[in-house]
């Protein structure tokens, strides 16, 4: 007879599923455990899906700058905000030495500001400091001498911060020109500025003649051209032609500018001598930021081509700077007014008088080579406004309205004697590509 003991199952450690019970009973209860399977027969079954072509992960395009940081000396490392601001208020050490400090603060949430009110270091001298002191490390990186690295240790903040945009090897040039000839800022400004310009002026006069790996000649060029801005004969351009033989570094460079100094009377006697064989009018084409570079300008009024003469006589005669500012005052108002850097062709030009023409093909140039559909301006001298040589040009009223240019043997046969006045110069607009200027082959 079965009772509540004879029901308590007894188990073996060994074996969980062993019990007295179904061993003396095996009818009641019964039951085969399934063999497990064959580890071949198993396949792994995963619900993922992956797409066929997956889609790449969107980066973010746009990061903000941010310098990277300079080292501090190993002196002021352990240092604690407040003692960079100490630091930096006492000048403390060489100015290369705790120009870091000021990045630092930046990073820890300092203004230029905030760093002002305590140290009395402006923000633009901050910047001047931290952009110097990088400089200053490019120049040890690309192995300049020590000399002369050493020499912009004392306050050599300012030198180093005009040649911030050159290279790395013309910043190590231009510190060895520094030097050699103890520039003060505004001279190591004018050199980095014609180190960057020198190679965009190929088509000048002269440029062969001077060389691009030298930091003297580049600032000679800029010198030797500025001179032709000036009248032949003047103080002013005896002046730059001085310098520019003062600074220059080749032989060839040298050579150029001396033979522009001392033979300067002489081709200005002989241009005068061939007025009575043929008269070319100067073409030139604008250079980007050239009015922004040129030491002296002039401003002038502008007609449009469609206009008739009664525009022409009508225009501001005179027009003047004066003052401390260098206000540009006229005898009157006009509606255009065009700025040109100081040109030798308009020195001294009285009565000036600039036309817009929308087509470069109304000049008497050759069709077949300067076809060009391009906007010029053509600056014209109102005081001469007699016709006197045959291959000069002449600003003329057209038969159906509007102006044209045309040369002084057409209008002699037409029997005109009198013009608008003379054109001194041709100016084209200023483009990417630089072609070269008109010889005198191309005037008709």
């Amino acid at each position: 007879m079965l009772s509540s003991t004879s029901l308590k199952p007894i188990t073996n450690p060994k074996n969980p599923f062993f019990s007295s019970f179904l061993i003396q009973n095996p009818s009641l209860f019964s039951f085969h455990l399934p063999s497990p399977p064959s580890k071949t027969l198993l396949k792994p079954i995963s619900a993922t899906l992956i797409p066929p072509n997956p889609q790449p992960q969107q980066q973010q395009l746009y990061q903000p700058f941010r310098p990277p940081p300079s080292p501090l000396p190993a002196q002021f490392r352990s240092l604690d905000p407040e003692a960079r601001l100490e630091v930096l208020a006492n000048r403390l050490g060489l100015w290369f030495e705790f120009a870091p400090l000021i990045s630092s603060l930046y990073r820890e949430g300092f203004s230029p500001s905030s760093i002002e009110e305590v140290t009395g270091i402006t923000g633009g001298e901050q910047n001047r400091l931290i952009v110097a002191a990088q400089v200053r490390e490019s120049l040890i990186q690309s192995k300049t001498d020590e000399n002369v690295v050493s020499f912009f240790d004392t306050g050599g903040a300012e030198l180093l911060y005009e040649i911030r945009l050159l290279s790395a090897t013309q910043r190590a040039e231009a510190a060895r020109f520094i030097l050699e000839n103890r520039l003060d800022p505004k001279g190591a400004q004018d050199l980095a500025r014609a180190m960057k310009d020198f190679p965009r002026r190929k088509t000048d006069k002269g440029w062969k003649s001077f060389d691009y790996n030298l930091p003297g000649d580049c600032l000679s060029f800029m010198y030797y051209r500025q001179s032709r801005e000036h009248r032949n004969p003047s103080e002013e351009r005896t002046a730059a032609l001085r310098q520019a033989v003062e600074v220059a570094e080749s032989e060839s460079a040298k050579k150029e500018v001396l033979e522009e100094l001392e033979g300067g009377e002489d081709e200005k006697a002989e241009k005068q001598d061939d007025l009575e064989y043929g008269v070319r009018v100067p073409v030139v084409r604008m250079r980007f930021g050239e009015v922004a570079e040129a030491t002296t300008v002039v401003v002038l009024p502008v007609c449009k081509a469609e206009e008739n003469d009664r525009e022409i006589l009508e225009a501001p005669l005179e027009c003047r700077s004066g003052g401390d500012f260098g206000v540009v005052e006229a005898e009157k108002g006009w509606k255009r007014w065009v700025v040109l850097p100081r040109w030798e062709p308009i020195l001294g030009l009285n009565g000036g008088v600039v036309v817009a023409f929308s087509d470069a093909r109304v000049l008497p140039w050759k069709a077949n080579r300067w076809y060009k559909e391009e906007a010029i301006l053509v600056v014209t001298d109102r005081s001469r406004k007699e016709v006197e040589l045959d291959d000069g040009f002449y600003l003329v009223t057209v038969d159906g309205g509007g102006l044209k240019v045309d040369r002084g043997s057409a209008l002699k046969e037409m029997g005109v004697k009198e013009s608008l006045g003379t054109v001194v110069l041709v100016v084209r607009p200023p483009k990417e590509e630089t072609d070269d200027q008109l010889s005198d082959e191309d005037w008709e």
